[in-house]
Parts: structure tokens; C-alpha cells; sequence
């Protein structure tokens, strides 16, 4: 199955795709299957930091960023 990251870059808000939930940070994004279905992935970061939570995520799409 291909699967397309599909993200958007906000440079006016550094937590973009990052939500605080009950003291816990969250990420959410949008995987594209095959062209016709879209997954949408959310999952806990595991810390209440912000910096943590924007390193998480900023090494989580660029891990992302070789799916094919």
C-alpha cells in the first residue's frame, strides 16, 4: 500500500500539528492512501514539555518523510 505524508508547514506557529491535552502533548497529521483514502493519526508525545513534544515531531515527519 503507498502512503503519502501529508503535513503543512505553518512557520507562523511553531506547534503546528501539536495539541496540549490534560498537561500532555499530542500530535495529529493526515497519511494519504493510495491517492483515494486518508488516514488521520493522533497519538500522545509522552510529555508535558512543548520544546520535547516540537523535537518529537519535528524527528517523527522526518522519519515520515521516506514513506513510499
Amino acid at each position: 500500500m503507498r502512503q503519502q505524508l501529508a503535513i503543512r508547514i505553518d512557520g507562523s506557529n511553531p506547534d503546528h500539528h501539536l495539541w496540549k491535552n490534560h498537561g500532555t502533548w499530542w500530535i495529529h497529521y493526515t497519511l494519504h492512501l493510495n491517492g483515494l483514502r486518508r488516514r488521520r493519526v493522533r497519538f500522545s508525545l509522552d510529555t508535558g514539555l512543548v520544546e520535547e513534544a516540537r523535537e518529537r515531531r519535528d524527528e517523527l515527519f522526518s522519519a515520515l518523510g521516506g514513506l513510499a
